[in-house]
């Protein structure tokens, strides 16, 4: 059995961002003067993308939707990885599914910019073939066209055998409309919300074991 491709969801499954995530929406928030929100409040509004985040973390100023996403995006863009790290067992994971031959990308919601500076930044970058993000493509997830743009630009057929590795909802549904088996990482704070999976860890490692014994290595 070949090695499959792996796209990787980035926030709650290879990083915990939810700091700096937090962070710069309030910062958003403060220049409009409005109080902060608990870390607890803005994780839960998470996972679909910077204008659907700030239309649930400033409500009331829906109709000034396009200035709030360009507010919040350039906070973040100077506060990546300020609280910002990497899971335990993430990189050791990685490197266990590069061992195996996979392909590996990251698609993520997160503007496309971002992600390899905060990859690189904690020493992940070095792992993946492509990096798919917001402003990529016109639908975000869990629209399934980033991972078809990652597997185009690795050059690869999207297989039944491939995998979508996430924690959030988003994650899942992408594997599904994609046809690719799905690993949820139940160590992230996403949210499943019934979606399915074919497998569940607590940890990148367990993943990388199981699909080692699934190609009998």
């Amino acid at each position: 059995m070949d090695a499959p491709t792996l796209f990787f969801d980035l926030d709650g499954t290879l990083i915990d961002s939810r700091a700096d995530i937090a962070h710069s929406v309030n910062l958003t928030r403060a220049d409009y003067g409005l109080p902060p929100l608990p870390l607890e409040a803005i994780t839960k509004m998470v996972g679909n993308g910077a204008r659907t985040l700030m239309l649930r973390a400033m409500p009331d100023h829906a109709d000034r939707i396009d200035e709030l996403v360009a507010n919040n995006k350039r906070q973040y863009a100077e506060h990546l990885v300020v609280h910002t790290f990497v899971y335990p067992g993430v990189p050791e994971g990685l490197a266990a599914l590069r061992a195996l031959g996979c392909r590996m990308a990251v698609t993520s919601n997160k503007t496309a910019a971002h992600i390899p500076r905060i990859l690189e930044a904690l020493g992940l970058l070095r792992y993946f073939d492509v990096t798919v993000g917001g402003g990529d493509v016109p639908n975000l997830k869990p629209d399934p066209a980033l991972l078809f743009l990652a597997a185009q630009r690795m050059g690869v057929d999207v297989r039944p055998t491939d995998w979508v590795v996430g924690d959030h909802y988003t994650d899942l549904e992408v594997g599904r409309r994609a046809g690719v088996r799905v690993c949820h990482c139940a160590y992230g704070f996403g949210q499943p919300r019934g979606e399915r999976f074919d497998v569940e860890v607590r940890d990148l490692r367990d993943f990388a074991a199981h699909l080692r014994g699934l190609l009998g290595r």
